[in-house]
């Protein structure tokens, strides 16, 4: 069991859970009109907008969730099958989770702790990977 990648697929579900409870308390909360698809973006944004701004925000966290679940699936195959078959998924996986984290850490100039999640996947991704 390479316990580098479950925890990095934990803590992926993790993130994505807090990124959608957190989002949807902070962020939509005040452009809801009773119905389940935010529509009310102010003066800024048409309604549109906000539905397709609501849907990608859902939709960063069910990737996050499929990439848990390679990450959960990896840490239970053998080493040799892993360097043979998949180093390179899970180099893939472990470079998008690092320009994520290196995004929203300058997008927000490091004040959203969100990067600081995405970093750690990398990282444990990459242990796992090189252990």
């Amino acid at each position: 069991m390479n316990f580098y990648f479950l925890f990095a697929g934990i803590l992926a579900v993790i993130v994505g859970l807090v990124h959608s409870f957190l989002g949807e308390r902070w962020v939509f909360k005040r452009m809801r009109q009773g119905g389940v698809v935010p529509i009310n973006g102010g003066t800024v944004l048409r309604e549109p907008h906000v539905r397709i701004l609501w849907a990608s925000w859902h939709v960063v966290t069910v990737l996050g969730w499929c990439i848990a679940c390679l990450l959960i699936r990896f840490a239970t195959l053998p080493d040799a099958v892993i360097r043979e078959h998949f180093a390179w998924f899970i180099l893939a996986i472990a470079v998008a989770m690092l320009v994520s984290a290196a995004i929203v850490f300058f997008a927000t100039k490091g004040k959203h702790v969100g990067w600081v999640g995405l970093l750690t996947v990398a990282l444990f991704t990459l242990v796992g990977l090189y252990r």
